[in-house]
């Protein structure tokens, strides 16, 4: 038999300040997520981030709950359930829901499979395009777990899937419903920021990275660098959706603290296409299911500020969520050699 474990980032246990605070800790005490060395991480992360950001996020996470949780975990928990109908309830596949921080936790998941002496192990990691924040972060706390068992069982890792023409297809139809119902004058499509300087400790070249024209396109030497994998997700979904030049924009947001991010910012962009008082169709294609981050960030926020300076229509593409397409795509990841 063979487990497959999908896991996405993670959510508060509740949306009090102190379950956030938490949740904050765990997530940003990781060495991938703030590359610090570990005294000023453990400083910045418990004695300035959680304490201060804490309420403010708890306040955020309030808009978004349901009585059944946070959208993330509901989406996830129903995943779950889908995944294993489509590879079948009595098939060799048995599928588990785990957080990377919080709960389910992987370490609980992986006991569970552990237990039942499976033949293989399968780890989906909910993110698109390869990070080290994200996807690598899955990576090193699975093989933490792993690597104390005495029988490792044959493992592999689902690395991406930000080009997998099921995943271009599928945000592509989610599009095109808003593209019939409204005229749509620019399309942004808006990934997750990271520090750039994580972009360039992951040049294992040292000088193939500059964070501007080398993510143009795909090649052995930037295949696993974050920014050039969002830009050609853009590229694949603009040749789907028959987008034409100068019509579409790819940006970065979530950006936190003065240091330099990769470019451009989201909120920048906005701003800019406020201005020309133009209809805008937003994607955030680095996210699969709605969270704080396409909901809040990019469903009100943006939308708020792009009509505050003179914009006019503002559209979110909801995220793939628990629609049919996602999991047929979630099935070729687990069938695939």
């Amino acid at each position: 038999m063979t487990g497959v474990l999908i896991v996405n980032l993670g959510t508060p246990d509740s949306p009090s300040v102190s379950n956030v605070r938490k949740y904050l800790r765990e997530f940003l005490m990781d060495g991938r997520v703030i590359d610090y060395p570990f005294i000023p991480r453990w400083l910045l992360v418990n004695l300035i981030i959680a304490p201060f950001r804490g309420p403010k996020s708890a306040k955020v996470y309030q808009e978004v709950w349901t009585e059944n949780g946070s959208p993330l975990k509901i989406y996830g928990v129903a995943n779950e359930k889908q995944l294993q109908e489509a590879l079948g309830n009595d098939s060799e596949y048995v599928v588990r829901l785990a957080m990377r921080y919080q709960n389910p936790s992987i370490e609980s998941k992986l006991a569970e499979f552990q237990q039942m002496g499976l033949k293989k192990i399968i780890v989906i990691p909910f993110f698109p395009q390869y990070a080290s924040a994200t996807t690598g972060s899955v990576y090193e706390e699975v093989m933490r777990i792993v690597t104390k068992w005495q029988v490792i069982p044959e493992l592999r890792i689902v690395n991406y899937f930000y080009d997998h023409p099921k995943f271009i297809k599928a945000f592509a139809e989610l599009g095109r419903k808003h593209l019939a119902n409204h005229h749509y004058d620019h399309v942004v499509f808006s990934y997750h920021g990271v520090p750039a300087r994580q972009i360039r400790k992951g040049d294992c070249t040292g000088n193939t990275c500059k964070l501007g024209s080398c993510c143009d396109t795909i090649h052995a030497l930037n295949q696993h660098c974050y920014r050039a994998e969002c830009f050609e997700t853009t590229r694949l979904l603009v040749k789907e959706l028959g987008l034409k030049e100068g019509t579409y924009t790819t940006c970065f947001q979530s950006r936190l603290g003065r240091e330099v991010w990769i470019q451009p910012y989201t909120e920048d962009v906005v701003k800019d296409l406020a201005k020309k008082g133009i209809n805008v169709l937003a994607f955030s294609p680095a996210f699969v299911a709605d969270c704080l981050e396409t909901t809040i960030e990019v469903g009100e926020e943006y939308k708020e500020l792009f009509e505050e300076n003179g914009g006019g229509h503002w559209q979110l593409v909801e995220s793939l969520n628990d629609s049919e397409a996602w999991i047929d795509l979630l099935v070729d990841l687990v069938k695939e050699k």
